[in-house]
């Protein structure tokens, strides 16, 4: 927990597949994710098409980074919560990675802490993978190389519930039902983001569904941490 709330940038990300079918792959591509995911076309009756189709937007090898949105969260001059939401997206993953990298060297010492939700388990890696990809240098608040867990700027309200229950998943989603919080899943979810970019060709309704899940993000670790309630 972090005592002081307005030092946390509350982030959501969402990702596609590179390609929007495995076929549209190029054939090293493909045969680097088909060696990737061996184990599991040897387990499972689906088609490499199909496990193409579930698993590489969430594979930073194989996936892009469409939107970043960020939460921040204040209080005014009469004691009040409010909070401001902005978001970092478009069709050229560098220049918005760019951009994201920029806002946290900017604002290391005003905001030195990043919550996601399951976000030691994909936003933040995701991210840094991302960057290195597109050849970008990490900033301070990511690059954990050689830190112990407790020394990093990261905080993960899947783990914060979790009380050391590690087979335990819960969703975002279910956190805010659970806490009262209006559910951020009113129009798609995270199955629905690789459709409608690539079919629907929708990027701003993606945006308005990342835009929304920093701010629940945000209203559900207040409840959790702070037993405080977000308007």
């Amino acid at each position: 927990m972090v005592e002081n709330f307005e030092k946390i940038f509350f982030i959501d990300v969402e990702t596609v597949p590179q390609a929007y079918t495995y076929a549209d792959l190029d054939l090293d591509s493909q045969k680097h994710f088909s060696k990737k995911m061996r184990f599991v076309l040897d387990k499972n009756e689906q088609s490499v098409d199909d496990i193409y189709s579930e698993r590489a937007g969430i594979l930073a090898e194989f996936n892009r980074i469409i939107c970043i949105s960020v939460c921040i969260l204040s209080t005014n001059q009469h004691g009040a919560l409010e909070h401001k939401t902005t978001s970092y997206f478009g069709h050229d993953e560098k220049q918005l990675l760019t951009e994201f990298g920029q806002l946290l060297n900017e604002n290391v010492k005003s905001y030195p802490y990043l919550c996601a939700h399951n976000g030691k388990e994909f936003d933040f890696p995701v991210i840094c993978r991302r960057m290195l990809i597109n050849g970008l240098t990490l900033p301070k608040q990511l690059n954990v190389a050689g830190k112990k867990p407790w020394e990093t700027s990261f905080i993960d309200t899947l783990e914060l519930w979790k009380f050391g229950d590690y087979k335990h998943y819960t969703s975002l989603d279910l956190l805010a039902h659970v806490f009262g919080i209006p559910s951020p899943k009113d129009d798609i979810n995270g199955a629905d983001i690789a459709r409608v970019y690539y079919e629907e060709k929708d990027l701003d309704r993606i945006v308005t569904y990342c835009t929304k899940d920093a701010l629940t993000l945000a209203k559900v670790y207040l409840k959790m941490a702070h037993n405080k309630t977000l308007d």
